[in-house]
């Protein structure tokens, strides 16, 4: 099944193709037949007809029991899910006039977050005057990549936007 939601699956009399290609039910195949000659052999066995690949030429359909069917897909769906890391994107601020043990502080702190494999945003806001010396403070991320590029790469350099100059790292392949 590829990608299809379990609901939309066409079941016994919704299948009205001229001819399926049928599999039994445990996995052989019984060939090209019409569907209403698969729809018996399904009926004699006190089973339902899927049509499991609608796309296929002819139609692909399997003779199953269709509420073990969607239990089985229900479950390889969860446990698909499960399996899935969802990245997060962290975010680490910090001044232009920022002392070197702050700045120690934050990058300890983006390596936790590196470690744990989010991405991790950097920025440096400004405000007021600092306004005016916005480009004499891009050393201070690039210092930032610098001491985490043990584990992490660059992802997006500095860049200005608005009153913040901002950077993205992600951890190393």
């Amino acid at each position: 099944m590829e990608g299809k939601a379990i609901g939309d699956l066409m079941i016994n009399g919704q299948i009205r193709d001229k001819e399926v290609r049928v599999i039994g039910e445990d996995g052989e195949q019984l060939g090209i037949m019409s569907a209403a000659e698969a729809q018996k052999i399904a009926d004699e066995a006190g089973l339902d007809l899927v049509k499991i690949a609608p796309t296929a030429k002819p139609p692909v359909c399997k003779i199953v029991d269709y509420g073990k069917f969607k239990y089985e897909q229900a479950r390889k769906e969860k446990e698909a899910k499960k399996k899935q890391k969802t990245i997060e994107v962290k975010e680490i601020r910090m001044s232009p006039n920022i002392d070197t043990n702050d700045l120690n502080t934050k990058i300890a702190a983006a390596r936790k977050f590196l470690e744990k494999g989010d991405r991790v945003k950097v920025t440096i806001r400004f405000r007021g005057r600092e306004l005016a010396h916005m480009n004499d403070n891009k050393y201070i991320l690039d210092d930032f990549a610098k001491a985490l590029e043990d584990i992490s790469v660059v992802e997006k350099p500095a860049k200005v936007e608005g009153r913040t100059l901002t950077m993205f790292l992600t951890e190393k392949r």
